[in-house]
């Protein structure tokens, strides 16, 4: 019996593991579509393919498996290189597909063509095309395992049309063997360099763990949480790694931060990159005589590091932190840094209560710290937060706690404006029975406003609240040019497309348009507030690097 290259795509997904896929529908992948769907795969058709692929992002990061979209040929290709491009500097899973010119056709001009392999190699761990249609199911299998190994990130695999129309005997086909968590190499440290790290901890006075995604796809939140409470160290997170412990531990000291980071004598580095996300770990945000430990997966990452790195480990962190907790076990204890917790947890405790009184500002136009508040405080504490924008994102960073691993998505590493709802549509298909709230700048919602429409109609209700600020940035002086967006009616928007609309204005009436619209999303239907903030706000947070937009 004859099967097509398109059915061999769908049935090898299938064969994955695979439940879900985002997709744009377009020629030639339009059969692959069609196949998936007949054998029960769930297709969330989007509005534009680089929100196929940020959902697909928040797809993976919730369930730690791949996430998985497609376009078409061209410039369906093109549009989902952003989404490529965000998760690869995420280091997020995804398995990208997507259909191109025919092979037998190739440098004849034909429709659509362009060397679409070439475009997506810088933002890839493996890009590759498949040139025969019985080698579908072994590139799909190479796929998945690339996507997941090591650090993970995405992978791209180009389908050729004429590949796809092909025909081949199922007998000639080889399977192999799906894709599978469980038997993942998970490299330990060295008893010596675990030995090293233990040493620097008995010697260190004022020591802060500093987590990042890594946690997360090593499934090592358990193990990290045994470490944190068996040694009483503080520990923080990178914006990617919030909520891999609750924010409201005991050990946690949020606005505390730069305290922690400039007096530390040691920093345990796990499973995130040393970029201007954590000011490269170095002057001045971070002592020039701190000691610097790193455990990670990546070989290349530890090479990297700067030179007061006192140990480097190339290492699984679940295997790591069990390694090192076993290790610490009566040497050090919940005791051994009180004093130092004792420090941050004055400076927190002063620095939380002249926070309140900020963010309780009843002035109008809103201050986007008064929404942020009146938004913690109505969340359910299992809520999804995604989060999405310039200065709402500063201002929701500063505010709104994380309490679950992977319950927090936003702009990310490359700073990808524009990701909230696509993210928002990925969070509530991976997890039907949780909260999604997005909370997005008005500026970016634009950029993907449409898929109110696909949340609508794939019945995935979540909570959208926009800060109207009227443009793109606190602008106080005006000065930046094309800024202004105008004050939007996007409620309205979003009941021309089904969803609930709200729109405020005074702070009175924040809670409750909150409250309102969570009672409408528990009620299977998506909701927003569109709530008009000041245009002077700016955050007053620390920049992340020198340079900013």
């Amino acid at each position: 019996m004859k099967v097509t290259g398109s059915q061999l795509v769908a049935r090898a997904l299938q064969a994955q593991g695979v439940d879900t896929f985002f997709y744009l529908m377009g020629a030639p992948m339009l059969a692959v579509e069609s196949a998936a769907l007949s054998l029960g795969l769930r297709g969330i058709d989007v509005r534009h393919e680089q929100a196929a692929a940020i959902a697909a992002h928040a797809y993976a990061r919730l369930r730690n498996v791949p996430g998985v979209c497609m376009a078409a040929s061209g410039p369906g290709m093109t549009n989902l290189i952003t989404g490529i491009a965000h998760a690869y500097a995420d280091c997020t899973p995804l398995v990208a597909l997507g259909g191109s010119s025919p092979v037998a056709e190739s440098h004849h001009g034909t429709f659509q063509e362009i060397d679409q392999l070439a475009m997506v190699a810088s933002c890839t761990k493996w890009s590759d095309s498949v040139h025969h249609a019985r080698r579908i199911p072994e590139f799909i299998a190479r796929a998945f395992a690339t996507a997941m190994s090591g650090k993970p990130g995405p992978v791209y695999l180009d389908l050729p049309a004429d590949v796809l129309f092909e025909e081949v005997e199922e007998d000639d086909i080889a399977w192999p063997e799906a894709w599978n968590d469980r038997p993942r190499p998970r490299p330990a440290a060295a008893p010596s360099e675990i030995a090293a790290v233990v040493d620097l901890l008995t010697k260190a006075e004022r020591p802060v763990l500093l987590s990042g995604s890594g946690v997360f796809w090593s499934g090592a939140e358990a193990e990290l949480a045994a470490f944190v409470e068996a040694a009483g160290i503080p520990f923080y997170t990178t914006p990617q790694g919030r909520g891999a412990i609750p924010e409201d531990h005991e050990f946690c000291y949020l606005t505390a931060r730069g305290a922690a980071f400039s007096e530390a004598d040691l920093v345990v580095i796990l499973g995130t990159r040393m970029n201007y996300m954590i000011g490269h770990a170095a002057p001045p945000r971070f002592a020039e005589t701190a000691a610097l430990v790193r455990i990670d997966i990546d070989a290349g990452e530890i090479a990297t590091s700067p030179r007061r790195l006192a140990v480097g480990i190339v290492a699984d962190l679940k295997t790591a932190l069990a390694q090192l907790t076993e290790a610490t076990a009566n040497r050090i204890t919940r005791d051994t840094f009180a004093a130092w917790r004792d420090r941050l947890r004055g400076r927190n405790a002063s620095k939380t209560a002249g926070q309140e009184e900020k963010l309780a500002d009843t002035t109008v136009p809103i201050h986007p710290l008064r929404l942020c508040r009146d938004l913690r405080d109505v969340l359910p504490r299992d809520a999804i937060l995604c989060v999405d924008g310039q200065e709402i994102l500063n201002f929701a960073r500063q505010v709104i706690p994380t309490y679950l691993p992977r319950h927090r998505l936003n702009s990310g590493t490359f700073g990808t404006m524009g990701v909230g709802l696509p993210l928002g549509l990925g969070a509530r298909a991976a997890c039907p029975d949780r909260p999604v709230v997005v909370l997005h700048g008005d500026g970016s919602f634009g950029m993907n406003a449409l898929e109110i429409d696909t949340l609508v109609r794939h019945r995935l209700p979540v909570l959208v609240v926009i800060s109207l600020n009227g443009g793109w940035t606190g602008d106080p002086e005006r000065e930046r040019p094309g800024r202004d967006l105008g004050y939007t009616r996007y409620d309205r928007l979003a009941e021309a497309l089904g969803a609930h609309g709200s729109y405020v204005e005074t702070p009175d009436d924040i809670v409750p348009a909150l409250r309102l619209a969570l009672d409408v999303v528990a009620g299977g239907r998506t909701a927003v507030v569109n709530v008009v903030t000041d245009w002077r706000a700016r955050a007053s947070t620390a920049a992340f690097t020198r340079y900013v937009t």
